[in-house]
């Protein structure tokens, strides 16, 4: 997935944490196989790909493909689809805008954006198991804003079946833990600050988080989205790689937003979300979710601005 992983076990013996370690990064490496829109040879490629041969046709799926696409639509329903599984081909508009500098053509936006929408899915189940239908050729599904989270909450269902009871897999600061390491009551999980690094835009350069929380997780997941290391400045306008569906262009930044779930799909999607709609909006659809919290963190007439849910302060490790 372009990223580095890195699993933590705690187990009985180092070979049982080694072997536990592996088969984790395997059932990663498989759901990439599942999900993965750079690949040609990836199943979501080979149904895309039928669909444009065919479109409208059903096309048996894997339970992992039809797992996260009913997920997908869920968020999608939750969010009013400020996330959006179907963004694939605005995704792909805007990664052309990310390398000339240049707002996407006015017309190519809009066709893009016909193209996209949770209507574009039909999903059911045959005699053989689970169907996709995609309605149009020009359906393409992009998993970017979800299926990192599937995977890790894949592998720590491995591990868990592997009699693993304390682990956590980081997928560059996408992470989830199971219960806590030997001798604590939580994993220390430190939230990325708003800029790691001078971004293009001089204006904003100077906007640094000067301190930002630890959390005290157990049995949960953290995912952060924001643009500090994948942004464009544009006529003067700093654009995340994070694409609002409703108007195909990146999200306005700059911006971090920290989610906390019970599940990494669920922390994975969501940062994604509500990084598109913004803290009123997202704030609202985080405390309907049981469990889960969010920080968001921008600037805003270049100064800084945080905002956090109220379950958030739950989360923070004490002094």
């Amino acid at each position: 997935m372009a990223v580095e992983w890195i699993v933590t076990v705690h187990a009985a013996s180092p070979r049982e944490a080694e072997q536990a370690a592996e088969a984790a990064l395997d059932r990663v490496a498989a759901i990439e196989r599942v999900l993965s829109d750079y690949d040609r040879s990836s199943e979501v490629s080979l149904l895309m790909a039928a669909t444009a041969a065919e479109p409208g046709r059903s096309v048996a799926v894997s339970e992992d493909l039809a797992d996260t696409l009913q997920r997908s639509l869920a968020f999608s329903e939750m969010t009013g689809g400020a996330f959006d599984v179907t963004v694939g081909p605005l995704t792909a508009l805007w990664r052309q805008s990310r390398k000339t500098g240049r707002l996407p053509n006015p017309d190519k936006l809009a066709a893009a954006r016909a193209g996209t929408g949770s209507e574009q899915i039909s999903l059911s189940r045959g005699p053989a198991g689970p169907e996709v239908a995609l309605a149009t050729a020009a359906t393409r599904l992009d998993f970017g804003g979800i299926g990192m989270g599937y995977a890790i909450d894949a592998a720590m269902s491995l591990l868990a079946e592997r009699g693993i009871e304390s682990a956590m897999i980081d997928a560059s600061g996408d992470i989830a833990v199971s219960g806590p390491p030997p001798g604590r009551d939580h994993w220390r999980i430190a939230v990325p600050p708003l800029m790691r690094r001078p971004p293009d835009s001089v204006d904003v350069a100077q906007v640094v988080e000067p301190d930002t929380p630890t959390l005290a997780l157990v049995h949960a997941a953290v995912a952060t989205s924001g643009d500090a290391y994948q942004a464009v400045v544009i006529d003067g306008a700093r654009y995340s790689h994070i694409v609002d569906p409703r108007t195909g262009l990146g999200v306005v930044g700059p911006t971090a937003v920290t989610v906390i779930a019970k599940d990494a799909t669920t922390a994975d999607a969501l940062s994604t979300a509500t990084s598109v709609l913004g803290p009123a909006d997202g704030l609202e659809v985080i405390e309907q979710i049981e469990g889960a919290a969010v920080r968001f963190s921008w600037v805003e007439k270049a100064a800084l601005r945080v905002e956090a849910s109220d379950r958030w302060e739950t989360y923070l490790e004490r002094p």
